[in-house]
């Protein structure tokens, strides 16, 4: 199956990109297809989207356009994975607890980064992503 969701992030975030990593290993599909925040691409894909709200979260683009950020991507990027179903339908009952909890994480990305050390800085989700294309 091809990639027919798109996932922007921060690519200057280490958290960001070994989160997106560990997404991505779960994709056994292909069906997320990451892109920096920064590319033009992210620009087109996010009209009328002022920088500091673009770069403020991450954002799914669904296969019509439609785009979810923050909190509201969670549950429909978990039903995308494997076994990801239950879990997205329980991020969708309780979408108060959802943005919340996406809130508290990328408030402290920088912190989270930085207890990972490495392991964050060394991931280039990208390069997975082009692996399932070979």
């Amino acid at each position: 199956m091809a990639a027919d969701h798109i996932l922007l992030y921060d690519a200057d975030c280490g958290f960001c990109r070994w989160s997106l990593d560990k997404i991505l290993a779960r994709d056994r599909d292909g069906r997320i297809r990451p892109m920096p925040l920064h590319s033009l691409e992210a620009d087109a894909l996010l009209p009328g989207m002022d920088d500091q709200t673009k770069m403020a979260s991450w954002h799914l683009v669904l296969p019509d356009g439609t785009v979810r950020s923050a909190g509201d991507a969670v549950a429909p990027l978990l039903r995308l994975l494997p076994r990801g179903t239950s879990l997205g339908i329980m991020a969708s009952k309780v979408p108060f607890l959802t943005r919340a909890t996406y809130r508290v994480i990328a408030r402290n990305r920088e912190k989270f980064g930085r207890a990972l050390g490495t392991k964050a800085c060394a991931v280039d989700p990208a390069a997975r992503s082009d692996s399932k294309l070979s």
